[in-house]
């Protein structure tokens, strides 16, 4: 059986991936109406580590935009993409 920081975390990654902006809205108030104020989400010490990090990169100016990434991505991806027909 899962548990609730797996699943969380498999939730997350499945979100990051969706571009459709109505299944997010939907999504987002389905979510908002299930959450409660008394519910309080622990993080787990990678993801506070992770947040450091995160912290650190924007203090130090290392960052990326989102055009850029979304290429490094493209590329990323067609590379494997070649390996597997290859």
């Amino acid at each position: 059986m899962a548990t609730v920081d797996k699943i969380r975390s498999g939730l997350i990654d499945k979100i990051l991936t969706i571009k459709n902006k109505d299944f997010l809205l939907a999504l987002d108030k389905l979510v908002s109406l299930s959450a409660t104020d008394k519910e309080l989400v622990g993080l787990t010490e990678e993801q506070k580590e992770m947040l450091k990090l995160s912290e650190e990169d924007i203090k130090n100016g290392r960052l990326i935009s989102q055009g850029a990434m979304d290429k490094r991505n493209h590329l990323f991806l067609k590379k494997q993409i070649s390996k597997i027909h290859a």
